[in-house]
Formats: structure tokens, sequence, C-alpha cells
């Protein structure tokens, strides 16, 4: 896996589809977490915790564990409402395990026909645990990709590491495993061609840490905060993106963003964007493939 250094001063400008000037991602994460895991080392649970302390993995953590579980019998169900009212569609993350253990909430995307990513076999296992064992990492995929295709009725096209985690194989073990898009690079507002060492395309269409739900915990936000970080994002993006094409990513999880007291936050930010007749709500998908067909236009891989 190799990118270029291109920094956007040096890029031509990137014209969106149909006259549109900024993509908008809003991005669900599917995530499940088991309730315990068979060993004494601390729980890593792929994302913050709502009571600290580490408990080893073989010990149940009640309170963490039914907090997140919230998202997934609750808080996802208020963010599909509020999606289906406004009309808009959500790019969805999922957990294999996702698939096996709460396939309602998966079947209840595709019934909506939205865009559906790969996102590990389950939260709180990391690609980094086989960063010195690419077989066994190609396992971990093949595993995820495998239920995703059983459970979806279509191969996956792209992949979102759990917790960005990712090692210097994973994007080129994706390509040879028929992907075209990685989320894991957080490190632009704009696609960009990935070089593979099997030569096989791969875009990025980053993720983030920043614009993301679990800056409410981190900072400490509520409804008007997180309602104006997304503001803030769009405006600065929006005026960015009338002299070349920007995309902004939303990163939300359903036992944060779908409690009671955040989630005005998202509908509001949802209804402020959709003023803008030149604002593309995008899958990651249609990004990517349209970036493949003409990069050529933007920054030209060697």
């Amino acid at each position: 896996m190799h990118y270029d250094f291109v920094p956007i001063s040096e890029r031509k400008p990137l014209k969106w589809p149909n006259g549109k000037r900024l993509a908008i991602i809003l991005t669900t994460n599917f995530e499940y977490w088991d309730p315990v895991r068979d060993t004494p080392k601390p729980y890593y649970p792929g994302g913050p915790s709502i009571v600290g302390g580490d408990l080893p993995g073989n010990v149940y953590d009640n309170a963490n564990y039914t907090w997140r579980e919230y998202g997934q019998r609750v808080g996802v169900w208020r963010m599909f409402d509020i999606f289906d009212a406004e009309g808009v569609p959500s790019s969805c993350t999922i957990n294999a395990k996702m698939a096996l253990e709460r396939p309602q909430v998966v079947q209840a995307a595709l019934d909506r026909n939205w865009e559906i990513v790969a996102h590990n076999y389950v939260q709180s296992e990391l690609l980094t645990d086989n960063m010195f064992d690419e077989d066994a990492e190609r396992e971990v995929i093949r595993a995820t990709l495998k239920v995703y295709e059983e459970f979806c009725g279509y191969k996956a096209k792209g992949w979102l590491s759990s917790s960005l985690r990712s090692t210097l194989n994973t994007i080129d073990i994706l390509a040879e495993e028929g992907l075209f898009f990685i989320c894991d690079l957080l490190n632009d507002d704009q696609p960009y061609m990935v070089k593979t060492r099997s030569g096989k395309p791969m875009v990025s269409v980053s993720y983030t840490s920043e614009v993301n739900d679990f800056s409410f915990l981190r900072q400490g936000l509520g409804a008007e905060g997180g309602l104006q970080m997304f503001k803030e994002q769009f405006d600065w993006l929006y005026a960015e993106s009338e002299t070349t094409g920007k995309f902004m990513n939303v990163g939300l999880h359903p036992h944060v963003i779908g409690q009671p007291y955040r989630i005005r936050a998202l509908r509001d930010f949802i209804r402020y964007a959709k003023q803008f007749d030149d604002v593309w709500f995008a899958t990651r998908e249609e990004i990517a493939a349209w970036y493949m067909q003409n990069h050529a236009s933007h920054i030209e891989v060697d």
C-alpha cells in the first residue's frame, strides 16, 4: 500500500457530477461487542466507555455492554425515523457479528437500499492484533466478507476497520479480495487513489474521528454544541467547495447520537444541509466509483 503525497494546493479542481459541490456522507456504525472474551487481558471495546475502568476480557462489564446495546435496541430506530422523515440515506458500516446477532438492524438498512460497508468481524477485534501475521489478518477479512455476502446477497465493495486500526497490509489484502474503497485514511477532504501491490484500484474515501458523535462524549457537548460542530464543518467546507469539490463525513453511533437529548443535533443538521441545492447526500461507493473514472482530471497517478 502506498499513496502519493499531493497537497491540496497542487491538485486540479474537483468537479462532482451534476453540478454538486459538497458531498455529505452520514455514516451510521452498526457495531457488535461480545459480552466477554476468552482472555484475562483488558477488554478493548473499540470505542469510548460510559463507565470508566478497565476490566479483564473474561469479566462481564454490564454498564458498558448494556449502554452500547441501547443503540441496537432503541437508538438506531430513532435514527431510522429521522432519516426516513428527512428523506436522506445513511452509509452504514457493519461488523459481521451485527448480521449474525442483530439481523433486524442490518435488514432495516437493506430494506431501505442503503449502503452497507464491511467493518471487521466484531468491534472489539482489531486488525492490528495481526500486524505481524498477514495470513491471520486475511482470515479475519475473509470471514467478515463471507458473512457480509451471505447476509446482504452481494459482495462488499468497501471497508472500514474497527477503530480505524488497520495494518500496512490491510489495503493490499482488501484490493486482492475485490474491494475498491477504503475509509481508514483520515487525511483528506477529497478522494484519492491508493496504490496497491496487485495493481488493483483502491480509492480512499476518508472517515473522520473529528466530526463524530464521540466528540459529544469527549467534549461534553449537548444537542446545541453538537449541532454547531456539524454546521461549522459544513459551512467552511461549503465555502471552499466553490472552487473545488469536497466531501464531509459525519460519524454516528446509535448508542451516542441515538440518545434522546442528542438526536436533535442530527435532525437539525440534516434540515440545515438540505437547504443547499448543490449538496449531494452520497454513498461512499458512488464517490469511489465516480472517482476511479475521473481521478485523472483531479490528481494524475504515475
